[in-house]
Order: structure tokens, then C-alpha cells, then sequence
């Protein structure tokens, strides 16, 4: 049974969440304005990140017209994508998967209602096994499942995806060996907190010549090679130098709250803590550590100018 203060925390949220995403997309379709008139013409796609966020808040952001969605954990997508409401309420939502996967998790992805894109293929072995359970799973007559090869751009130890070299055969044996899947793009996490006050991102950058060289290796249009990158501290510049692709989560729906589980937080490896704050908090998402760093970047950002 609801209680009044339910009502209240959801009118409340409603509009926070309606707000965030309105003020988001501006931002979005402004940024994309300002692009270079060399860059391909394609409409930047806004993926809401709703990890350990409530299926109320996703269905929210429905209500508001938001259409993609991304989950970074197996089990959490599984458990919101299957939720009643979610079901119900979100007939045409689109599931991104933007984490890391293992092989022994790829059935559970692939069972996912409305999966819409895998973003995080990070070695053949892995493009053969979502292929194989692909095909397996949902028949032969099936739409091939949209996959994006994830390269590690940064070289950092703690972030998965490719190196980059590996970028050009890595798609060519997913357009020559993976029938049921469907090459869409190529995705990058990159450093986080990158001050762009230093010139362009060089994670973007990387991505960028990755995608020339695999159109020209592969015979490829530029236009079919999308760019997911770009998180809620970067996504402006990202998009200002070709991101077709965008994954925001804190600024539309709040700062995450992790349960305390060395399993759930994001990236595992130590970093700086910041000064001891009087009440113990809970771990900040990696968007939210950046945020710091970038504040000044962000301020200069629409000033950028990308040669």
C-alpha cells in the first residue's frame, strides 16, 4: 500500500528527472550543432544510464520520450528489463549493455527483452560466443543483434576492451564469421577526468583514427561506423568531435548509490580518495569522480575549437 510520502518522493522525482533530461538533451542537440561540417550528419543517440537506479525513474524518463536505456551489470539489467512496470509501462524501450561481460553471463544478456545493442565486444572469443547464443537462442529468422567493439584507448589496466591495434580484425571477423550479429560502431570508456582545458580528448581522438582505419580497411561508409563515447562530464566535446553515441547517467538521474559490494563498484582498482568527509558516503560513480577535474574544462568547453 502507497503511502502520501510515496506520492510525494514521486512527484518530486518526476520532475527532477523531467528537468535533467529536457536540460540534457538541449545540451546534446546544441553541442551537436556545433560540429564540424566534415564530421557524418548523424544525430547523436542519448543512452540513459539508470544503474542502481529505480524502474520508476526509467519509466519516467519513458514518459518523457527517452527510448535508450544502459545498464552496466548483467543480473541489473536482467532484473529491470523483466520488471512489471518497465514491461508494461516501456513497450518500445531499447536495453544497452555498456559493461564488461563474460563469457559464462552471454545467455542471461541475450535473454533480455528489447535488448537493442551490445556495446562492449572486447576480443573475438567473445563476438564468437554472443554469435553462437544469439543464433541459439533466438532462432534463425531473428534480426542480428547490433554489437560495438570496445577498444581500450587509454592502455590503463584497469578498463577492459581492445588494444587498439587489434581494432581492424577484430571487426573483420564479425563481418566475415559472425552471421547473427550486426557490426554497429566502435565504443571507448577513456581516462576519466581528462582536463580539456589541454586540447582535444586523445581518447576521442584514438577512436576517431581507430573508425578511419577500419572504414578504409574494411570498405567501409563513415556514416555506418558509429562512435559511442562520451560520459555526463565529457559528452559535449564528445559530441563535438563526432560521437554518435552518448552515455549519460548522474545528470539525469542523481549521483549512484552502490551497495557497499566490492562486486557492484565500478572499477575496482584504488583511487585518490578525496578529504575525509564527516559521514561515510557511498562510492561515487567514475562520472562523478571526473566531474571535479573537468569543471573548469566544461566551462571553456563550447569555446573548444577542434581543428
Amino acid at each position: 500500500m502507497s503511502s502520501p510520502f510515496d506520492g510525494m518522493w514521486k512527484a518530486a522525482m518526476s520532475e527532477e528527472v523531467r528537468k535533467a533530461l529536457q536540460s540534457v538533451i538541449e545540451r546534446v542537440n546544441q553541442a551537436a550543432a556545433r560540429r564540424p561540417k566534415t564530421l557524418p550528419a548523424v544525430p547523436p543517440r542519448l543512452v540513459a544510464v539508470s544503474k542502481t537506479k529505480p524502474p520508476e525513474m526509467v519509466v519516467e524518463a519513458y514518459r518523457q520520450g527517452q527510448r535508450n536505456f544502459g545498464e552496466n551489470y548483467v543480473n541489473e539489467l536482467v532484473d529491470k528489463a523483466s520488471d512489471p512496470l518497465i514491461l508494461e509501462s516501456c513497450p518500445e524501450i531499447k536495453w544497452h549493455f555498456i559493461g564488461h561481460l563474460q563469457k559464462k553471463n552471454v545467455n542471461k544478456l541475450l535473454a533480455v527483452p528489447n535488448l537493442f545493442l551490445m556495446e562492449t565486444i572486447d576480443s573475438v572469443n567473445l563476438a564468437d560466443k554472443v554469435n553462437s547464443s544469439w543464433q541459439r537462442l533466438r532462432g534463425a529468422g531473428t534480426q542480428r543483434l547490433k554489437v560495438m567493439v570496445q577498444i581500450n584507448t587509454s592502455g590503463e589496466q584497469s578498463k577492459h576492451g581492445l588494444p587498439p591495434e587489434e581494432t581492424v580484425n577484430t571487426v573483420k571477423h564479425i563481418l566475415s564469421h559472425c552471421s547473427a550479429l550486426h557490426f554497429s560502431g566502435l565504443m571507448t570508456i577513456g581516462r576519466y577526468g581528462y582536463d580539456l582545458t589541454l586540447g582535444p580528448n586523445p581518447d576521442f581522438q584514438m577512436l576517431l583514427s581507430r573508425r578511419q582505419e577500419v572504414c578504409e580497411s574494411l570498405k567501409l561508409p563513415l556514416e555506418d561506423v558509429e562512435l559511442s563515447m562520451g560520459m555526463s562530464t565529457d559528452f559535449e566535446h564528445a559530441i563535438e568531435v563526432g560521437s554518435t553515441n552518448v552515455r549519460v547517467g548522474s545528470i539525469i538521474f542523481g549521483n549512484r548509490e552502490y551497495p557497499n559490494s566490492a562486486a557492484n563498484t565500478p572499477n575496482p582498482s584504488p583511487a585518490p580518495s578525496p578529504a575525509p568527509s564527516p559521514a561515510p558516503s557511498p562510492a561515487p560513480s567514475p562520472e562523478k569522480t571526473a566531474k571535479v577535474v573537468s569543471e573548469e574544462a566544461a566551462k571553456k568547453m563550447q569555446h573548444l575549437t577542434v581543428s
